[in-house]
């Protein structure tokens, strides 16, 4: 009989510094609703990582905030993000943590470089960070990161969502990021070697639908 097999160690951050970015609370509910099969894990926040200067990246030891996160990515199994969208662009504080990761540590190398890595994102707007979300998709390519094609999650409006007297998402939106999840699983699973159960979404034009 074969060892059941660990579950996923998934580390996940959001692109923004505010205390409570409805995208930091998606990733405390995905932390909250995670299969079985995964262990999802939050970082704290990217506001320790300074801006990228290769001054500063030749000084020792390097910043506590930058060598914090690149010891907690290289350590998962697959890297989950969310963003939220800034005039209709990709948020500075992401690009600039982005711009960390992606050189080659004396140690740990370059952290993203194939590694797994999963994308979504929220706004109270009715875009749903599609243009942040492409541009994400694009310097994540440039760094050498096995970027999730699909299932692909967009929330549009997500104030109307979210309950501020419980600090919970409603149902829907709990079942969206649920089938998103699944799919991740499934998708790194495959990435290990390891069979994973099927998830419950269906897919129009690679985003989630019911």
């Amino acid at each position: 009989m074969s060892e059941p097999q660990a579950p996923l160690r998934i580390l996940a951050f959001a692109g923004s510094l505010r205390r409570n970015s409805h995208n930091g609370r998606l990733l405390d509910t995905a932390a909250q609703i995670a299969p079985p099969g995964m262990v999802l894990t939050v970082h704290d926040t990217i506001a320790d990582v300074p801006l990228f200067d290769e001054d500063v990246e030749a000084s020792t030891p390097s910043p506590d905030g930058v060598t914090r996160l690149r010891i907690a990515v290289a350590a998962a199994d697959g890297v989950l993000i969310a963003t939220p969208e800034y005039n209709q662009s990709l948020p500075g504080v992401l690009k600039n943590t982005l711009d960390w990761l992606s050189r080659d540590d004396a140690e740990l190398g370059e952290v993203l470089s194939g590694k797994p890595v999963a994308i979504f994102g929220a706004t109270p707007g009715k875009w749903g960070t599609r243009l942040a979300q492409s541009q994400l998709r694009h310097a994540l390519a440039a760094m050498g990161a096995l970027t999730m094609p699909a299932p692909q999650l967009y929330m549009a409006e997500i104030a109307s969502s979210y309950d501020a007297a419980s600090d919970t998402f409603d149902a829907a939106t709990r079942k969206r990021l649920l089938a998103f999840l699944e799919g991740f699983e499934a998708w790194v699973g495959k990435r290990l070697g390891r069979a994973r159960a099927p998830c419950s979404l269906r897919l129009v034009s690679g985003e989630i639908q019911y």
